[in-house]
């Protein structure tokens, strides 16, 4: 994993751990499955809604880390109809990954941003259990 990512990935992911259970939303992302805390097998169907903006030739990362911060999976979230709008547009993403042997773990959804700068960057996290 790059340096650049560690940082607000250990960030995001710290506060996760703190936060109280939140809806998996924001302006631009609803994550309609799995929600946050649900137990979680592989292989691992996500579902939800973002706006045109998240994505960038159709598709967007998502990422599984166990508990110790180990990427254990990513796959494209793949846009699931004409993606060149701003308005909201379903998604569909499966991960195939092996038991961890951490009890928990966290759901990263990033928007792709291929110009790398810090202004268009987004995410969600949901923590998830194994």
């Amino acid at each position: 994993m790059q340096l650049r990512y560690l940082l607000p990935i250990a960030a995001m992911l710290l506060l996760a751990a703190c936060a109280q259970p939140a809806s998996p939303q924001s302006a631009n992302i609803t994550v309609d499955a799995p929600q946050p805390h649900q137990v979680i097998a592989s292989p691992l169907t996500i579902t939800g809604q973002a706006r045109g903006t998240w994505y960038f030739e159709a598709d967007f990362p998502i990422r599984l880390f166990d508990a110790a911060m180990q990427q254990i999976a990513s796959a494209p979230a793949t846009a699931q109809s004409e993606w060149m709008t701003e308005n909201f547009v379903a998604f569909e993403a499966t991960l195939t990954f092996t038991d961890p042997g951490t009890p928990n773990g966290y759901l990263l959804l990033e928007k792709d941003n291929p110009s790398g700068l810090p202004e268009h960057a987004g995410s969600i996290i949901i923590p998830v259990q194994f």
